[in-house]
């Protein structure tokens, strides 16, 4: 079985305005129990939002760490 390629940023684009921490994990290419943890520990480096026990990842965010975009200041 071959290993699935990782998305390009192109393909997250086109991806719907949330997605699974796996699918973002992929994007970033990480494992998803790393990014996990990461949303555990509070320093993710992507917005995500809380639906009971799991989190879904914001699409916009995501792009805008993969393109190297600077965060916005709070």
């Amino acid at each position: 079985m071959t290993k699935p390629s990782q998305p390009t940023l192109a393909d997250v684009r086109k991806w719907p305005a949330t997605v699974s921490v796996a699918l973002a994990a992929s994007a970033i290419g990480c494992s998803k129990s790393h990014l996990h943890d990461r949303i555990k520990r509070g320093d993710c480096p992507v917005k995500t939002i809380p639906l009971g026990a799991r989190h879904v990842v914001i699409t916009a965010d995501l792009v805008r760490v993969l393109s190297g975009e600077a965060a916005e200041a709070v």
